[in-house]
């Protein structure tokens, strides 16, 4: 890959990433410093791109790898559990004993939804977009919104009736 399409991908990818560190992070100074490692990253695995999925989902493979790296530096773990509990909830990454329960209970609630529903959480969860979720599940772009947003307002509910509270 040229110099100028570095910079198109830059351009182009820039603040999605930016906004998915965040999310993962909580923290804009990290999230900064991990978008930086990031395309740091991908000057050096430009090569590797071999164009088996979208440069979309390869690139926020780098910033997921990164960000899991930056825990583990820090001697924190990460599991499908802990992006599940990020995507449920706004705090950061705990150890609590409710916060797992909560956990626990999410995943025992999606297992009631259908397979759909479930992989609309989990891709979400995982950071993938709307769009990148509709082409890979065939669905729409607005379903997969919906989706979502049904599943998550649920859980929702159903965990503060639990007394979930938080």
């Amino acid at each position: 890959m040229k110099l100028p399409e570095l910079e198109e991908l830059y351009r182009r990818y820039r603040m999605d990433l930016y906004r998915y560190l965040c999310f993962l992070t909580h923290d804009p100074v990290q999230a900064e410093d991990l978008l930086s490692e990031t395309f740091v990253r991908i000057i050096k695995r430009l090569p590797t791109f071999r164009g088996e999925c979208e440069v979309k989902t390869w690139l926020f493979g780098i910033a997921r790898n990164i960000w899991l790296e930056s825990l583990r530096r820090r001697h924190q773990s990460v599991s499908l559990d802990d992006l599940m509990e990020r995507y449920i909830t706004d705090d950061a990454l705990t150890e609590t004993t409710a916060a797992r329960q909560k956990l626990r209970r999410v995943q025992a609630l999606l297992q009631q939804k259908d397979e759909r529903t479930r992989s609309v959480v989990y891709l979400r969860a995982q950071g993938y977009s709307y769009q990148e979720i509709a082409q890979k599940l065939q669905i729409t772009e607005a379903s997969a919104r919906v989706v979502e947003h049904r599943t998550r307002a649920w859980l929702k509910a159903t965990l503060q009736k639990e007394g979930y509270d938080e």
